[in-house]
């Protein structure tokens, strides 16, 4: 070998008459089954390829690649392992120039379909499948460097690569699927162990791949997962999607969440785990890609996402619905329980990801959210759910809450404007106003999310009387002004929900709780001595609600707001610090404590609590006192003129959305209530008079009383969104037209009038006038004005 590797690089041209030669010798002895002689010669030709490196060595790889190629096709094992070191040899050389013309095709199928060797000795079929790993091992690092020379990139090479890795790569007993990246492999395991040999050649692979490739390489391993069925449990695809979210390059991630994005559409109509397997693959994608570059994918995921939780949740239902009524089916409930495996996997995968957004990505997906959330009498929404029915409506409702309030998890925005825009607000709020206690429920708790900037949420947990609020160490900071600003504009919009809330009956002690929890983060976050009174205001409101109970609350509820006002009251008044209005306040909890103990939360909210037969014949020292509180906030410099003015709800559109009374209604009776406490003296007698509202009565059809309500609720909407300039110049024509229509009238007068057709009594507030004749109208429209 001396002599003939001196003569080789002596005399380089003759190298390829020495290879012709050689492969001849080998190709005989092979066929005549002579294995030393093919030791012999594939050591010459080993021995003389890592020597010579000239230009002249194209020919001589050529016969050499031959050679290696009838060993592999030969059924010796011991030939198979020998050509491939040969090939492994070969591969780590750097040629000086690459031979565009060289293909690797068989290579690549031969050293395949050895990772699949299924020899019956267990030893030898280890080593078959070492070898294999080796030799596509050794391809790789052969062609991948070479971007003229790409092919092992292509689709065919990839789909039996890629699974033969995998194929190997099962056999991995123990797999650390949750915490971290995947252990990488010792050099004494990659040669002893096909599993860890294939897992290196995988990341090597993986980490080789560029953007214009790396979707070739991801999607074998969808279709090894499918053909496999492991997919459920997914134990071995978690683990095979980290090794390729740790070994590409992170900006090359959204490729490969696209990817199971895709195929997670292409699987939509599989069986309810195995779309749970695949949406926690893309949590422990997404877990590890929120680390790096998400790139443009981010709407994208959450679309698909809550798409899939549309689909999960129809299919739920169109198995309720086709499930027996007289008989329990058992498939059924199965198929629901794994429906709503992947309905949590969803939410998870959601919260996740956006809880590891920057904040104004996560604002956009918070609104992107919300948008989807579909409300009763309303189409702003842009999920489809025709095909959901009530119960179904109502379960994407809770799980689409369910997700905003993972995504609010954790955010601190430094102003309330920014968590809470209008345009986010006024949807959310609407969910409060349904006959759902669960949705009432979460939506509250995003609130919460979104108004504690402070932590402040778990020492408020539970409703309770606290002795001494100081020793919850509350962390508040001086209200900015922005803050000021959004309670001027959206203050009587939160204080309305709240007072609607309570009111509904079928609250739960947690609704209570969280009713509780707002009013005292809206009383540390946003509350200065204007939005104080407010809130002592809606409190003593909804005192007088559950004493009065217009809405025939049964009385566990009357006396859990009775309950909630107390505990606030309690809370408020040691926040601000006046101590007559923390005597008071005390004062009034200590004689519950004794008379009435099912006015304080300690007391009704546990599971054996008398209730009282009523309300009406209870002393006023058990109720919080305004004429009290006014007095004690007014000697400490409080503006207490307000606490005078009952509070009264808003009346808004969203009550026409309710499925229960309507606000309307409320203030209907406390007009009514105000009206009879108007002394009679001041009281107009109204008989045998024809007032305005007579007249209504006598002409108003329910049609006409229809386009009333619209057109008033036009004029309010108009005046409430239309630029100052557009109602300044509309206003202007109306008086312009009114002076023209008072010409006319002063016109008529003039004119000799005709025959009186007989006399009106015309009354207005408490002044009667005198009757005046009515003559024949020739303006009929005049009456507009």
């Amino acid at each position: 070998m001396e002599k003939l590797t001196f003569y080789a690089v002596s005399a380089p041209e003759k190298l390829d008459r020495i290879g012709s030669y050689l492969a001849e010798r080998l190709s005989r002895d092979v066929v005549r089954h002579r294995s030393g002689y093919v030791l012999i010669a594939m050591e010459a030709l080993d021995q003389l390829l890592m020597a010579c490196h000239s230009q002249s060595i194209k020919p001589f790889v050529e016969s050499f690649l031959h050679m290696v190629a009838k060993l592999l096709e030969s059924g010796e094992p011991k030939l198979q392992v020998l050509g491939t070191n040969s090939f492994v040899k070969f591969a780590n050389i750097e040629e000086d120039t690459p031979s565009y013309h060289r293909r690797y095709d068989f290579f690549v199928s031969r050293f395949s379909a050895m990772c699949h060797s299924c020899h019956s000795d267990p030893e030898i079929r280890t080593e078959i499948r070492i070898a294999g790993i080796r030799g596509i091992q050794g391809v790789v690092r052969k062609t991948v460097n070479d971007e003229l020379r790409a092919t092992i990139w292509e689709p065919q090479h990839m789909d039996k690569i890629v699974p033969s890795l995998l194929f190997n790569m099962q056999k991995i007993e123990e797999v650390d699927s949750r915490i971290g990246p995947p252990s990488s492999p010792s050099a004494t395991d990659k040669e002893e162990n096909p599993a860890v040999l294939a897992e290196n050649c995988f990341r090597e692979l993986l980490g080789r791949a560029t953007f214009g490739n790396m979707n070739n390489a991801v999607r074998p391993v969808f279709a090894h997962l499918d053909h496999h069925k492991l997919w459920d449990p997914n134990e071995f695809a978690v683990h095979c999607f980290k090794i390729i979210m740790y070994s590409i390059q992170a900006q090359y991630s959204h490729h490969v969440i696209q990817e199971i994005l895709g195929h997670l559409d292409g699987r939509k109509k599989d069986a309810p785990r195995v779309r749970a397997g695949i949406i926690q693959v893309l949590l422990e994608a997404v877990a590890i890609a929120a680390k790096g570059s998400i790139g443009p994918t981010v709407l994208e995921v959450f679309n698909t996402l809550l798409k899939h939780l549309r689909l999960s949740v129809e299919f739920e239902a169109n198995d309720l619905q086709g499930g027996s009524v007289g008989s329990v089916n058992l498939n059924t409930s199965s198929k629901d329980n794994d429906e709503k495996i992947v309905q949590n996997a969803i939410i998870q995968t959601i919260g996740f990801f956006g809880s590891n957004l920057p904040d104004y990505q996560r604002s956009e997906i918070m609104m992107f959210i919300m948008g989807k959330v579909p409300v009763f009498g309303t189409s702003t929404h842009t999920l489809d759910i025709s095909q959901l029915g009530d119960l179904g409506t109502r379960r994407i409702q809770i799980m689409l809450l369910r997700s905003l309030l993972m995504v609010t998890s954790g955010y601190k925005a430094k102003t309330i404007v920014t968590a809470l825009p209008g345009s986010f607000l006024d949807p959310l709020l609407s969910p409060s106003l349904m006959e759902d206690y669960e949705l009432r429920q979460l939506v509250l708790e995003v609130m919460h999310n979104l108004m504690d900037r402070h932590d402040n949420r778990a020492k408020l947990r539970g409703i309770r009387i606290i002795p001494d609020v100081a020793d919850l160490k509350i962390k508040r900071e001086k209200i900015c002004r922005q803050d000021t600003s959004f309670m001027k504009k959206n203050g009587q919009q939160l204080y309305r929900h709240i007072y609607l809330g309570c009111k509904e009956e079928d609250n739960v002690q947690k609704n209570y709780e969280l009713l509780y929890t707002s009013l005292a983060l809206i009383t540390i976050e946003l509350a200065n001595e204007e939005v104080v009174i407010d809130l002592i205001r809606l409190a003593i409101a909804l005192q007088d609600s559950a004493i009065i109970n217009e809405d025939n609350l049964p009385m566990f509820h009357r006396c859990g707001i009775m309950a909630l006002v107390a505990a606030y009251l309690n809370f408020v008044s040691q926040m601000i610090a006046v101590p007559a209005f923390c005597q008071h306040v005390s004062k009034v909890i200590e004689i519950r404590t004794m008379e009435a103990p099912y006015f304080l939360p300690e007391h009704i909210f546990r599971d054996k609590c008398m209730l009282p037969k009523s309300l009406e014949k209870h002393e006023k020292d058990l109720y919080f006192l305004t004429n009290k509180i006014a007095e004690s906030l007014g000697g400490s410099g409080y503006s207490v003129e307000r606490l005078s003015v009952p509070y009264v709800p808003q009346v808004t559109d969203e009550d026409r959305l309710s499925r229960r009374k309507s606000i309307v209604d409320t203030v209907s009776i406390q007009v009514d209530i105000l009206s009879n406490n108007v002394p009679s003296d001041d009281v107009v007698s109204n008989t045998e008079e024809i007032t305005f509202e007579a007249l209504k009565k006598a002409i108003d059809t329910s049609g006409m009383e229809e386009q009333e309500k619209e057109k008033r609720r036009l004029v309010i909407e108009k005046f409430q969104k239309a630029p100052f300039e557009e109602i300044a110049a509309q206003c202007e024509s109306k008086a312009n037209l009114l002076h023209d229509r008072l010409a006319q009238i002063l016109e008529l007068t003039i004119r000799p009038p005709p025959s009186p057709s007989g006399t009106l009594t015309i009354t207005s507030g408490h002044a009667q006038y005198q009757s005046v004749p009515v003559y024949e109208m020739k303006f009929p429209d005049l009456c507009v004005y």
